[in-house]
Formats: C-alpha cells, structure tokens, sequence
C-alpha cells in the first residue's frame, strides 16, 4: 500500500472514532493529555481532544463557550466555580452515573469536598484533585518561644504568637497574613456555627454575632503587631521570608510543600511543618477547595465522557496524577500511596480534609469574596470600625444578590438547600 494510500486509511479510521472534548486548566490541563494517553489505549475507539486554558482565561472561555453553545464534553471545574455553571443549567447531573458506576464509590471521597459538589442534593461534579488551607510553621522558632505542639485552639495560637512577637522583636512578626488575599479571612469565617449569607443565599449574614468574633480575631493580629500590614506582592519571597524568620506561622495549601523543601535552606530540612488550623475553641474547619470533573449537558458524547471521568478517578491514575503535578488525591484510597503515608507534611491535610466547609454556594460568591478582602483590609489599615466594616460588608453583598433573590423569588434558579454546609 502506498504512502498516501495508508493516510487515507488511517484517516478513515480516526474518523469512525468517538470525539470528545476535555477542557482542562492551567498545569493540570497539561497533565491531563498525558493521562488521557491511557485512557485511549484502553479505548481505541474513542479519541479525546484536550484543549488547556490559562486560568486567567478559563472562566471567561467557558461563559462564551456557554453562550456559544460551544462547550465541550468533559472538563475540569474549580469547586467555586460549579453553582454559576448549575445555575445556567450548563452542567450534567451526575447521581445516576453514579448509581451505576463501579469505580466511583461515593463513600471514598472526602465529604467536605464532596458536598462543594453539590446542589439541592444534587450532584454536579466528582471530584478530581483536593485542595485546603492549614498552617506552615517554624518548629524551631515555636520552640523557643516555649511551645512544642503547634496550637489546637484560636487562644493557644494568641498565646504563640505573642510568645513569638516577645522574642523576635519589632521587626520581625508572628504570623503572614496578606491583607490582598480573602482566604484567611474566609478560613477563619468558616469554622463559625453561623453561615456567611443566610436564608438560603439570599441575603449577606456579616452582622452576624459569630463574624464580628472572626473579623476582631483577624484585625487584633494586626493592631497587636503580630502581623505586618502587607500585602503579598511587598514581600520579595514567601519562602526565603519564612527562612529568614521574617514570620513563623503561614497559611497555605499543599502546593507549597513542594516549594518549601525545594527553596528552605538545608539548615532548616527539619525546621518546619504542616499543621490543621486552630479553631475558636478546638480543632477547625478550612475551606474545601479543588477541581472537579464535569459533564456539559449539551454533550452529544456523555456515555463516552463518562468513562473518561470513571478512568480518571481510579486510585492507580490518581496516583500519576500526583506524581506529575503534587496535587492531592480526592479518593482516600489513593492516600494509601507511598508518597504521601511517608510524608510528613501530607498528614496534616489528610487530618483537615475531614474538616472543610464549601464558601457559599452562589454564583456571585466571587464577588462577594472580593468585597469581603476589601473589608478586611480597611479593618486592618483603620479605616473602617468592625462596626462601620459588617454593616458595609453586608449591603454591598445585598446588593450583589439583589439579581438571585429576584430569580428564587420568579422560581427561575435552582434554590440551594445549604449555602456553605460540609
């Protein structure tokens, strides 16, 4: 057979494939073409097409591509993201796949993370990596401070830090705390009994009692000098600061572990560690972060595209996937891998994965996370009162949902049973 005979060939044969489409973001849409690789030789007569988006671009590509009604079969969701695309019921529920599934048991994934994946009981998306914030701290400085546990309780970690401040002096600090960044706000936010909007997201709930305790937590780190009042972007290196002692406690998620043993100086191999976040009066939640997989339900290939999501979701691929990119595992069978039961710094995040909470689950959440980032960092620099700060925090989020309380009151949005429950 000729050359160009044998082209024709295998042209005809690819064409008689099944094409999907699999959208992927940032280093993980990377990751996922060389996953896939298996998946197809498993199933040759499925093709997958893998298109990797920035995630600077990814949330706007995927509303045009909603718009459009150009989206793709398959494709990878930040938690956070999933209650905007249910609510332009752009999303595939998934609860009868699963049903009928025998490699994706429920029962094996984290239920904080799980339930970020959730709406109305139903489910949205299974999850593919796992994500939370807890501390990374300075052993050695902890430890001449007087303290050889890391802190349990939101008044242990006070007495630290002060301890800490007492002995580094004046031009040092306790504790990094970037005032651009909402997450340790949000953390400290969501080990509270009360939610942070209420009547089933309707409504902003930062008058409430249970955030003023949060906000006056936050902003007395500051006022007491524990931490510096700056945002990341003035500090040169996270990783060299904490090497040098600029501050003690960080918080971060688990792709820093990476980063601290690879940028720490030898000196301090075992000077640091990972730990669970204090709570207001014991162990404390942290937010449930990651990304899932979804199916779009203009799918014409949704049979297809679930088998991709199953394969994927294996233990044995979700072990590749963290040697390729340092994500955590969303399965708990997959922590049973030797790389993370040998390090150190995982167990504290398999310890918090059993305690997250889902931000509010509303579209708008992205919004109102900004404006409360905003609100902490005029509580810090005093140019709100805590008092003047809820109050303004509060009608700026009712403004925001002014558009989701019109659309549950016409019965044209999904209503969600429980905006931030685990």
């Amino acid at each position: 057979m000729s050359g160009a005979a044998m082209a024709l060939a295998g042209c005809g044969r690819d064409s008689r494939k099944k094409q999907i489409k699999f959208w992927g973001v940032g280093r993980e849409g990377d990751v996922a073409e060389t996953l896939i690789r298996g998946f197809e030789q498993e199933h040759p007569d499925i093709a997958v097409n893998v298109q990797k988006m920035p995630f600077t671009a990814a949330h706007e590509k995927l509303l045009t591509a909603y718009a459009g009604d150009t989206l793709p079969d398959i494709g990878q969701l930040g938690n956070t993201w999933i209650p905007e695309l249910a609510a332009l019921d752009a999303l595939e529920p998934l609860d009868g796949y699963v049903s009928g599934s025998k490699q994706i048991p429920l029962e094996d994934y984290f239920e904080g993370i799980l339930a970020s994946n959730r709406l109305d009981r139903t489910l949205f998306g299974i999850p593919w990596y796992v994500d939370t914030r807890l501390l990374y701290y300075r052993k050695d400085l902890l430890r001449q401070a007087g303290f050889n546990e890391p802190p349990q309780t939101w008044q242990q970690w006070s007495d630290m830090l002060g301890a800490i401040k007492q002995q580094v002096g004046r031009d040092r600090y306790s504790v990094l705390l970037p005032v651009n960044e909402f997450e340790p706000l949000l953390v400290l936010g969501l080990q509270m009994p009360s939610e942070l909007l209420r009547d089933g997201g309707r409504w902003g709930n930062f008058r409430s009692d249970d955030f003023r305790r949060v906000l006056t937590f936050y902003e007395s780190m500051f006022a007491r000098d524990w931490a510096p009042r700056m945002t990341n972007t003035q500090i040169s290196n996270v990783w060299d600061e904490f090497g040098r002692g600029l501050f003690s406690f960080y918080i971060s998620g688990p792709w820093n572990i990476a980063e601290f043993k690879k940028r720490l100086p030898p000196a301090l191999k075992n000077e640091w560690m990972t730990a669970p976040m204090p709570g207001p009066d014991g162990p404390g939640y942290s937010s449930a972060g990651g990304s899932s997989l979804v199916l779009f339900k203009s799918s014409q290939a949704k049979p297809e595209a679930w088998l991709l999501v199953e394969y994927l979701s294996r233990p044995e691929v979700q072990q590749q996937f963290y040697d390729l990119t340092g994500d955590m595992p969303s399965r708990r069978s997959s922590w049973q891998m030797p790389a993370l039961v040998e390090s150190p710094y995982a167990r504290a995040f398999l310890e918090q994965l059993d305690r997250v909470k889902s931000p509010p689950k509303v579209p708008e959440w992205e919004r109102i996370a900004t404006e409360m980032r905003l609100t902490g960092e005029r509580v810090v620099h005093r140019v709100r009162t805590i008092d003047q700060a809820v109050v303004e925090l509060d009608r700026k989020t009712d403004e925001i949902l002014t558009k989701r309380r019109w659309m549950l009151e016409k019965n044209t949005l999904p209503q969600v049973s429980s905006v931030g429950a685990a």
